[in-house]
C-alpha cells in the first residue's frame, strides 16, 4: 500500500468550488461542523482517503462488517442562488505523525486544486480550559482582505488568539494550500476542550453559512447541544456535593483518589 491511496468514486465537474474542512481536533468542533454541512447539504461521496498514517486500525459496524479508517471528501452542487459548489473533508483520524499530517494535506490540496479548488476553510475548536456559555468564533487568514471580510461576519481576530500558532490540519491546510495559489480562513470556536461541542460547532457553522450565502437548519444540532448541556451540569452537580462532603466531614487522605474533583 502506498502513504497515502484517494479512491475517487464518482468523476464530476465543479463550478469554483471551496474546500470546506472539519477533522476530529479539540472538543471535535471542526469534524461535528463538516459531518453537520454534509448532512444538510445531502453532499454527494467523491472520493475515499486511505493511508499507512492513520492508526492501524479497522470499524466494526453493529451488524459485525468491518470497514478501514478514512478520511472522505463529499461534493455538492450549487443551485443557482449559491455562487460556488462546496467540497467537503471529513473522517476518522488526522495522521498521527508530523510526516503523515504534511503528507496528507498536500495529498487532499493536490487533488483538489485539480477540481479547481482555490479557496479553504478550516474548522476546528480553540479551547479555553472553563466552560463557555455563548462561544465567540476566532479567526486566522491567509490575507489581510480575508480578515477583513470575516471581521464583517463576527469573526474575532487577536493578536493573542490562537495565541501565535494553529496545530494539525487547520493550520497546514491553510499554510500548504499557499503553495497551490489557494486563500485560506481558519474559524475556531471557543470550546472548553472537556467535552464534544455542539454549541461551539453551531457558531462556527452560523459564520460559515453567511458566508456561503446557503441555508442550515440547526435544530438538531441545538437538541445535542442541550444534551452536552444537561450532562455538564450533572458533572458539576456531583462535584459540588462531592466538594460539601468533603468539606462538612473531613476524612483521612485517601491513597486511590477515587472521587470526583
Amino acid at each position: 500500500m502506498e502513504d497515502v491511496v484517494i479512491r475517487t468514486l464518482e468523476k464530476v465537474e465543479l463550478r469554483d468550488p471551496i474546500l470546506i474542512e472539519g477533522l476530529p481536533g479539540v472538543g471535535n468542533v471542526g469534524k461535528l461542523a463538516a459531518d453537520y454541512l454534509r448532512e444538510q447539504l445531502k453532499a454527494k461521496p467523491l472520493a475515499t482517503i486511505y493511508s499507512k498514517f492513520f492508526p492501524p486500525q479497522v470499524y466494526v459496524s453493529e451488524e459485525g462488517i468491518i470497514r478501514l479508517v478514512s478520511n472522505d471528501l463529499h461534493y455538492w452542487k450549487a443551485p443557482a442562488t449559491a455562487p460556488r459548489d462546496i467540497l467537503v473533508l471529513g473522517g476518522d483520524y488526522q495522521g498521527i505523525s508530523p510526516e503523515g499530517q504534511y503528507e496528507l494535506t498536500q495529498r487532499v490540496l493536490d487533488y483538489c486544486h485539480g477540481l479547481g479548488v482555490r479557496e479553504v476553510f478550516t474548522l476546528a475548536g480553540f479551547a479555553q480550559g472553563r466552560v463557555v456559555d455563548s462561544p465567540r468564533v476566532l479567526g486566522a487568514a491567509t490575507s489581510a482582505g480575508q480578515v477583513e471580510e470575516m471581521k464583517k461576519h463576527g469573526v474575532v481576530f487577536s493578536r493573542n488568539d490562537p495565541g501565535g500558532g494553529l496545530i494539525g490540519a487547520s493550520g497546514l491546510f491553510l499554510g500548504l494550500g499557499r503553495l497551490f495559489n489557494m486563500e485560506g480562513v481558519c474559524l475556531m470556536g471557543e470550546t472548553s476542550g472537556y467535552f464534544v461541542d455542539p454549541r461551539s460547532a453551531e457558531a462556527v457553522l452560523k459564520v460559515l453559512a453567511k458566508v456561503l450565502r446557503i441555508e442550515i437548519d440547526f435544530t438538531a444540532l441545538e437538541a445535542k447541544a442541550h444534551e452536552v448541556d444537561r450532562i455538564a451540569q450533572k458533572i458539576h452537580e456531583a462535584e459540588s456535593r462531592s466538594g460539601e462532603a468533603t468539606t462538612a466531614t473531613p476524612s483521612a487522605p485517601r491513597d486511590d483518589l477515587g472521587y470526583i474533583g
